[in-house]
């Protein structure tokens, strides 16, 4: 795998000034970075923010290209809602950016806490509901509004080192951000029969308030954390990056389909590749031979490849 430098000044497809591109959690950490940064690459662009908060007075964007969306993600109904206010107000989406999320939530498999009758109490599962369940709400919207488009359209996911290299600690997390990963596996195949992209951005420790909302214990900000991590020898992104790794991706358009940019450091690898290359080696050649002898087997409901512009269902 080999590390590469994203350029913004060669991308020419997001600069054109002509793309309407949804964010949820918009308005903070590398959502917000990833606006500024389309914004300044063309304040044209169509943006609409999905969050609980308006983004800073400090985020310039021409008004009649940008739309604000009060959504708690974990609701269906908001979500469907902020979708809409945007493909009526702009005519079109062409872009998803599926990223809001929050980090780890308490200790839930070694802390008990008992309910009203002494018994075990229900474990929180907010974390699981809004990083996995709520990012493939957001996923399922992207597919409906982008199908729209006879040039389909681009989703990036934002998944996490966690969701390559489980992270200590942090087990639901690192179980949802494993599964937004296996998410873009499972559907690049099909979505591209539909001429959508589908690929995933996978940071490690990055400076956003997601951050600090993790060790709230500690009271410390996210740029003291990331201070304190650095200086024990932990990488650590500025979340530009992470917004350039996104920009990168959507200006690929479907050559991205199926990449997971891993940023470290504020260094970029496509894993994705990597482990597609390397498969041999860690299935072995006996395992990976009956793997790919099955593979035309009707095991689940595909696309059908032939009418890549009216799909239907069928078993293939």
């Amino acid at each position: 795998m080999s590390l590469f430098q994203p350029d913004p000044t060669t991308f020419t497809t997001v600069k054109s000034g002509k793309k309407a591109i949804v964010i949820t959690g918009g308005s903070s950490g590398i959502g917000l970075a990833t606006a500024t940064l389309l914004s300044q690459l063309s304040p044209t662009n169509n943006l609409a923010l999905l969050d609980l908060q308006p983004p800073p007075s400090t985020f310039q964007h021409p008004p009649s290209h940008l739309l604000f969306h009060k959504c708690n993600v974990t609701s269906w109904r908001d979500q469907r809602a902020g979708f809409e206010a945007a493909y009526e107000k702009f005519g079109r989406i062409d872009a998803v950016f599926v990223n809001a999320g929050i980090a780890e939530y308490k200790d839930q498999f070694f802390t008990d806490e008992l309910d009203e009758e002494g018994k075990l109490k229900d474990p929180d599962r907010r974390v699981l509901n809004i990083d996995m369940d709520a990012a493939a709400d957001t996923t399922k919207l992207a597919i409906h509004y982008l199908r729209k488009n006879k040039e389909g359209g681009h989703i990036a996911l934002t998944a996490s080192l966690a969701g390559y290299l489980a992270s200590a600690g942090a087990p639901l997390y690192s179980a949802a951000k494993h599964g937004i990963v296996g998410l873009m596996r499972a559907l690049k195949h099909e979505c591209a029969k539909v001429n959508i992209a589908v690929s995933v951005v996978a940071p490690a420790i990055t400076v956003t308030p997601i951050i600090s909302s993790g060790n709230r214990e500690t009271g410390k900000s996210p740029e003291v954390y990331a201070k304190e991590m650095a200086e024990h020898g932990v990488p650590i992104n500025k979340p530009e990056s992470i917004a350039l790794a996104v920009c990168w991706l959507f200006n690929q358009g479907m050559a991205a389909n199926g990449a997971g940019i891993f940023v470290q450091a504020d260094k970029f690898v496509d894993l994705e590749r990597g482990l597609a290359k390397a498969r041999e080696q860690w299935m072995g050649k006996e395992m990976l031979d009956l793997f790919r002898g099955g593979r035309t087997a009707p095991l689940f409901m595909r696309l059908d490849s032939e009418f890549p512009s009216r799909p239907r269902l069928e078993r293939i």
